[in-house]
């Protein structure tokens, strides 16, 4: 069988140059607990652009040939010394048919795949049957090219939230793709949820899907509508993907806010109440910045999927991806707002449209076609 394949490779130079080029690639014969899976939709995460841009400065941006280059900045260069010279796949999760199988995985040719492991912007990828859900009979690619990351990501922010002893989640921006599937497990398994979005049309979004406490950071009652939507839900804990900025600092300042309500004296130490704001993206790649006055009794961290995975019970994992394939057209359904091949995923002008990173805005590739 012809397994030549075409990988999307992203490599910064010595000399401070990105390199994003199609590859050739010819794979080997699936051996055993392998699949080789023919690659049918993928969809483009912020966490994927990091890999494929680095530090790069995107006003650089060049086509020559058929490569797009871009240039690091030298005072970025020291961050990106661990892949300098290297050739690195992209695409951390996609979906498509098995067309051949390892010698125990037989019964798997022809079905379709949801797939979770790098590499996936290609039209071949070989994988391990463990990083692939069977997707029911019928179910499209584009069905299942985003089943992981966002769907687990919402999932684990629940796992983590009763692990911690919260009971109420803030969440900003919470007009996305995930955040819409955040919306809809609260809904489904009674938790509070405040959702902070960013215009009086992501509000209606989600007020349309049921979402009861929805507050728009562009508002001049933003501070106050958001202390309020805390106090109403007993949220403790947050998960700001905007990274960058003041969010975080601000929600912690409104925990404590609405935790000084049921103090009976003045404390200069501020509430005994733990507020925990966790950072899960970098929509804004700017320094995040705390203004302090939330008290002594708080912490911020970094939250990334691939972690929280591991620590996890594997029977908790297993009910979660058991939960997506059970809910992917309804909780877990993703809406993609344009979709373009490999080739054009290297167009200058496709690239700073996707690069925006708009909230609700999804890109999917189609390896298939060209």
């Amino acid at each position: 069988m012809d397994r030549e394949s075409l990988e999307l490779r992203s490599t910064i130079t010595a000399d401070g140059t990105l390199r994003l080029n199609l590859e050739p690639v010819v794979l080997p014969e699936p051996g055993p607990g392998q699949l080789l899976v023919r690659v049918e939709a993928s969809p483009i995460n912020p966490s994927d652009l990091g890999l494929m841009f680095g530090a790069a400065d995107m006003e650089t941006l060049a086509l020559e040939g058929q490569v797009l280059t871009a240039r690091v900045p030298d005072r970025s260069m020291p961050a990106m010394q661990g892949r300098i010279g290297q050739s690195l796949p992209v695409g951390n999760e996609g979906a498509g048919t098995v067309i051949e199988a390892g010698p125990d995985q037989q019964h798997l040719l022809g079905k379709r795949v949801a797939m979770f492991g790098g590499a996936m912007y290609a039209r071949l990828r070989l994988i391990a049957v463990q990083d692939c859900l069977v997707l029911p009979e019928g179910a499209s690619a584009e069905e299942g090219a985003a089943l992981f990351i966002n769907p687990l990501t919402a999932l684990g922010f629940i796992e983590t939230m009763r692990a911690e002893g919260h009971t109420a989640i803030t969440h900003a921006p919470a007009a996305s793709n995930l955040g819409q599937m955040l919306v809809r497990i609260c809904q489904a398994d009674g938790i509070g949820l405040v959702n902070i979005v960013r215009s009086p049309e992501q509000v209606a979004l989600l007020r349309d899907l049921g979402a009861t406490h929805v507050v728009d950071s562009s508002a001049n009652s933003f501070r106050q509508d958001l202390t309020e939507a805390i106090a109403a839900t007993g949220a403790t804990l947050s998960f700001d993907a905007i990274g960058g900025g003041e969010m975080t600092s601000t929600i912690l300042n409104a925990m404590e806010a609405v935790a000084a309500r049921s103090m009976t004296g003045y404390d200069r130490y501020g509430s005994a109440v733990l507020k925990q704001g966790y950072i899960y993206g970098a929509l804004d790649t700017g320094p995040s910045v705390l203004r302090r006055g939330f008290g002594f009794s708080w912490s911020v961290g970094g939250w990334l999927l691939f972690h929280v995975l591991q620590r996890l019970d594997p029977a908790v994992v297993q009910r979660m991806r058991q939960r997506v394939v059970e809910e992917m057209t309804t909780t877990f359904a993703s809406h993609y707002t344009a979709r373009i091949t490999l080739e054009q995923a290297l167009e200058p002008e496709t690239v700073a449209s996707y690069m925006r990173k708009s909230t609700g805005a999804k890109y999917l590739l189609t390896p298939q076609q060209s």
